[in-house]
């Protein structure tokens, strides 16, 4: 309840009903957008991995995945996906596709440990995409005009429902910025990384983050956490900064702060996957399914990322907590404290 946010003067634009047509409004043209601007096709995801064979992300590392024994497969656990950062490049393998072509889909999972408040629900709706690169597109450029074309898909997305629903102003300015996690922490050493994210955002409007989860020079301290065998956070460039990763962040106008919308990436090769594993003193994880398919060279070399679905429609739809997006739980005394203050949660 201490990072429950409570706009003054808060008033929903939409109302409950109104609301559901515009959020499949937004799905839908977000989703076809993003596929005409990154090349990818529809492709069908697992709610559940079998645990145990490191397909699963496992987020921050202390993370507790959901879990259940499966009674017609000798007790054998399955556990629900926290997200499909891994799962996809393995898909990608199997459906043999060619650098340039790629995947989305609908993500759906669940998170016992978020804490919950106006973005964080225990329900997780992603657009989950994958796409092959070849080796030489393994650098900046290509992930730099990956996030371009990204908030492309965002800003027509929004301009087609502010034609549909006038009551809504757009607000994403024209370009997203780019900035390193070093830089911003080198620019603002006082500051805590949200509250760096804040500033930026503030000033900007939009900006992707690169390099989330290696050690920042002046704290010692990764900007934020990133699993080691995904997303490629060590990767040196000729300017010397690290990381081919980051944050898609964007200034929220309800809630007065910086509000993330996309984690995404170049990920990790088998040089970046063995240097990483050892930073993290993970290397034990060689022994699981994915990290021996990696190895072995059987999965492709690929940029990926997960985007918000319900934090889209929220942001877009002016909204003040993502549970007058999506039906989920919530503590009793956020219902309250919400209905107070005119956020009336699903």
């Amino acid at each position: 309840m201490s990072k429950l946010l409570l706009p003054s003067g808060y008033k929903p634009l939409l109302d409950e009903l109104t609301t559901e047509v515009a959020i499949r409004k937004i799905k839908e043209s977000f989703q076809a957008n993003l596929a005409f601007e990154l090349n990818l096709q529809r492709a069908t995801a697992p709610l559940f991995v079998l645990s145990g064979t490191g397909i699963n992300d496992d987020l921050n590392g202390v993370e507790r995945p959901v879990s259940f024994p499966i009674k017609d497969y000798g007790e054998v656990r399955a556990e629900i996906v926290h997200s499909l950062a891994k799962w996809k490049r393995m898909k990608l393998a199997s459906l043999r596709l060619a650098p340039g072509c790629g995947i989305y889909t609908d993500m759906n999972a669940i998170r016992p440990d978020e804490e919950l408040d106006n973005i964080h629900s225990l329900y997780v709706d992603q657009w989950d995409w994958e796409k092959v690169i070849t080796d030489e597109q393994r650098n900046l450029g290509m992930l730099k005009d990956t996030v371009r074309r990204i908030y492309y898909a965002l800003r027509r997305t929004e301009d087609a429902l502010c034609r549909d629903y006038p009551v809504l102003t757009p607000f994403l300015p024209e370009e997203i910025h780019f900035h390193f996690s070093e830089d911003l922490e080198a620019s603002y050493p006082e500051l805590t990384p949200k509250e760096r994210e804040d500033k930026v955002c503030q000033e900007e409007g939009a900006v992707f983050l690169i390099g989330i989860g290696g050690e920042l020079p002046l704290s010692g301290k990764p900007h934020d956490g990133r699993a080691p065998d995904y997303d490629d956070w060590t990767t040196e460039s000729s300017a010397g900064h690290h990381g081919l990763n980051g944050d898609l962040l964007v200034w929220n106008p309800v809630l007065k702060r910086s509000f993330e919308l996309s984690s995404m990436g170049i990920r990790v090769d088998c040089t970046a996957l063995l240097k990483q594993l050892k930073m993290r003193g993970q290397e034990a994880r060689l022994k699981l399914q994915f990290h021996q398919e990696m190895l072995a060279g059987r999965l492709p070399l690929c940029i990926g990322g997960g985007i918000g679905q319900s934090r889209l429609c929220m942001l877009l739809l002016h909204k003040a907590h993502i549970g007058e997006i999506q039906s989920s739980i919530w503590p009793a005394e956020m219902v309250a404290k919400c209905r107070e203050h005119n956020i009336p949660l699903l």
